[in-house]
């Protein structure tokens, strides 16, 4: 069951040939994860669901709010959830919801929203063999379009597609100054010493969820500095860990980058600092 404009139903009966998120990619989502029917980092994911909306100037509807987005999440998820399980993932597309070419004819939106279990609750370090690559077919450009989660993502779609070829977990992105955006589907945060680098939003990254959730945790970690700034690819072999970040699978360690393997130790601290902080939502 998938939720339509808050309707439950079992098919989006959605005409593609006039959805522009189809036709035009005119839409944005978040993916978010459940936990015992509590939405994790939900003002988070609500007030960035908004401010892309306002962005790509679409018609925020007034009953719109964070009590409506999480209700049609919980809606969806206890719709589907017959067995008391406790851990899934939501995808919540809003689309312009209106016919035209390149300029609408209504700033209106719709939504779709779909779930998936997750075999995990709190999140668990994945500490198995995970190498990537840089992919470097295509740029990320480094603007403010690129820091939303839109449904343009061909250069993540091949790029997932250049890393199976290959034989790599995941790739990293570059920008068009060929510096390191982020990976394909997360943002990426490199160990030197004690400084914890990520790109800053200016280099083209996603406005990442669990990227604020890390920041926050290194900003008052003792141990460590926090920096936001540019990582050149020449940066990543001179590392001691590096580590990707999404709201989905919270923190994943690198674990090999060309001829350079690295340890896990920061991510592992900081997961169990994340699941410590989860626990008071």
């Amino acid at each position: 069951m998938i939720n339509v404009n808050g309707k439950i139903v079992s098919t989006a009966n959605v005409s593609l040939e006039n959805n522009r998120g189809f036709l035009y990619g005119d839409a944005v989502f978040e993916t978010l994860r459940i936990l015992d029917n509590k939405v994790l980092f939900l003002e988070d994911h609500y007030f960035r669901l908004m401010s892309s909306m306002r962005i790509l100037r679409m018609q925020i509807p007034m009953d719109f709010t964070m009590e409506f987005f999480q209700e049609e999440i919980i809606k969806l998820v206890q719709a589907n959830n017959q067995s008391n399980h406790n851990a899934f993932k939501v995808r919540f597309t809003v689309y312009r919801d209106g016919e035209g070419r390149y300029l609408p004819n209504t700033r209106n939106i719709g939504y779709i929203a779909t779930y998936d279990k997750l075999n995990e609750g709190v999140y668990k370090l994945n500490e198995s063999d995970y190498e990537v690559e840089l992919f470097k077919d295509f740029y990320v450009t480094a603007h403010l379009l690129s820091n939303l989660k839109t449904t343009n993502r061909l250069i993540n779609v091949t790029g997932s597609i250049f890393a199976q070829e290959n034989g790599y977990e995941n790739c990293l992105l570059v920008n068009d100054s060929k510096n390191i955006a982020e990976a394909l589907n997360a943002n990426l945060f490199v160990v030197k010493d004690n400084v914890i680098k990520t790109p800053p939003l200016t280099d083209g990254c996603v406005k990442g969820i669990m990227r604020k959730q890390v920041m926050e945790l290194i900003e008052k970690h003792p141990d460590y500095t926090l920096e936001e700034a540019s990582i050149s690819p020449f940066e990543l072999q001179k590392a001691d860990e590096m580590f990707l970040t999404n709201a989905i699978i919270g923190i994943q360690p690198i674990t090999k980058y060309r001829k350079k393997s690295y340890t896990n130790e920061v991510a592992k601290d900081l997961i169990n600092r994340l699941n410590a902080k989860i626990r008071f939502l």
